[in-house]
């Protein structure tokens, strides 16, 4: 892994200015792909392509290609025909290149292909192409090894040379039937200590975990994580290999997921990064605080129709930020809990109403020991103000319990819609129990000074 100094990437900018190749070629010639896309970020787009054209060796360049960050990526690729990337997809694996072609625009992607010079590699991709790309089939790559159940250990061994001559990596060997069918793993000591057993099948270890090829990338990490694989054999619905997915892949997708999630969960309404345009920001950024100003427009008009019992009991007015503020709280706590249970596989919609009833008593403990606390504190710095004291800490009370339950039940309700329930842990919440929890606190204040009048 290199690290570079600000004065390493002055340095680089430039070597490329003077169009110095040799010098270039010596500082890159040693560093991973990863490394070298790294430097892209901090150069303008003519010195990208520059830099790109420059680097010697075709494989690195390819892998280089598909280190960068997405809109790198994109606007190296604007620059280049369809044959220049056709021939860059030669060298790369099925899985990446399949990645590749779906950040083309459609009336790209035909002549793409078609500029494929393996034309096996071309088929695979066309297959990969009818997957959906958040499930395993569009994830996987078809570069593996795969040997029949009869072949002698000995002849096992040739077919595996011959096929590894095409791979970069060997991370299991896949047992088949002659119908193609998944049957087993072969372990590297089993080729050890069995050199000369009759039929590998007597020697494989049978029911290998597999994934389908139709099923979500989600439940594919959850797989990854459950039984500490490195790569997992995916098949159609008939059990016949057709794939295989290594966990770079998955935790790069995991990855790509959190982030989103985690920006959906903020209020940004489309993926962005901090180097994207003006616009891009302010387009992902503005539709959740419009939303945000709509809830607070709404409070004003509540707040409005309080204006009497404020202006009696001034000291209302004082509570109403712990009111919003603890029921915005707890609302994500308890949304965070869920989205997060339905992330890693421990919570299935199968426990909808369980889950809902477990939150339940739990926001009732939480309601008890909040509210006691604020009407202890009420009750001493403002003594003889019943309406007051009564007002805040029933108030509380019930947000709580209506925030935990609310909070719950929202993202198990996206999830059983198909819908991203990250988005239940945003702005969404705590605008609704933002309204909400002001109004049980402006009906609780005006029960409580009608019962207690000043």
């Amino acid at each position: 892994m290199k690290d570079f100094t600000h004065e390493d990437i002055e340095r680089i900018q430039d070597l490329i200015d003077q169009g110095n190749q040799e010098a270039i070629i010596q500082e890159i010639n040693d560093l991973h792909p990863a490394d070298i896309a790294e430097l892209f970020q901090d150069l303008n787009l003519k010195q990208a392509e520059w830099f790109f054209e420059h680097i010697p060796d075709k494989e690195k360049k390819a892998d280089v290609l598909m280190e960068l960050d997405e809109e790198d990526r994109k606007k190296l690729l604007e620059g280049m025909d369809n044959d220049q990337i056709g021939h860059f997809i030669d060298l790369l694996d099925t899985d990446d290149a399949v990645d590749l072609i779906q950040e083309l625009d459609e009336e790209d992607r035909e002549e793409v292909i078609q500029n494929i010079e393996d034309v096996e590699q071309a088929g695979d991709i066309v297959d990969l192409l009818q997957y959906d790309e958040d499930t395993a089939g569009g994830l996987m790559g078809t570069e593996f090894i795969s040997v029949n159940e009869n072949l002698s250990m000995p002849d096992c061994l040739r077919e595996m040379r011959h096929q590894a001559e095409d791979l970069d990596d060997i991370y299991y060997v896949y047992v088949t039937d002659d119908d193609n069918r998944l049957k087993g793993v072969l372990p590297l000591k089993k080729m050890i200590t069995h050199p000369s057993v009759s039929k590998i099948k007597h020697v494989m270890e049978t029911d290998p975990v597999s994934v389908k090829a139709d099923m979500p990338l989600d439940e594919v990490a959850i797989d990854f994580e459950k039984y500490d694989l490195v790569a997992m054999p995916v098949v159609d619905s008939i059990g016949r290999l057709v794939g295989q997915i290594t966990v770079d892949d998955v935790m790069d997708e995991v990855r790509e997921q959190s982030e989103r999630d985690y920006q959906l969960a903020s209020g940004i309404s489309s993926d962005i990064d901090a180097d994207d345009s003006i616009w891009a920001q302010t387009k992902a950024r503005l539709p959740w605080l419009l939303i945000g100003i709509i809830g607070g427009l709404v409070n004003s008009l509540i707040l409005g129709g309080f204006e009497a019992q404020i202006a009696a009991v001034t000291a209302l007015a004082f509570f109403i930020p712990l009111i919003g503020g603890t029921g915005g709280n707890v609302g994500v706590q308890a949304s965070a809990i869920i989205v997060q249970g339905l992330a890693n596989g421990r919570l299935e919609l199968s426990d909808f109403w369980r889950q809902i009833w477990r939150d339940l008593r739990v926001a009732l403990i939480n309601a008890v020991v909040i509210s006691l606390v604020v009407f202890a504190y009420i009750f001493f710095t403002q003594p003889g103000d019943y309406a007051l004291v009564m007002a805040v800490s029933v108030s509380l009370f019930a947000v709580v319990i209506f925030a935990t339950v609310f909070g719950s039940l929202v993202p198990l309700t996206l999830e059983k819609l198909h819908i991203n329930p990250a988005l239940a842990t945003g702005p969404f919440i705590q605008i609704t129990n933002d309204v909400v929890g002001l109004m049980i606190y402006v009906g609780m204040s005006v029960w409580m000074l009608k019962l207690f009048p000043h």
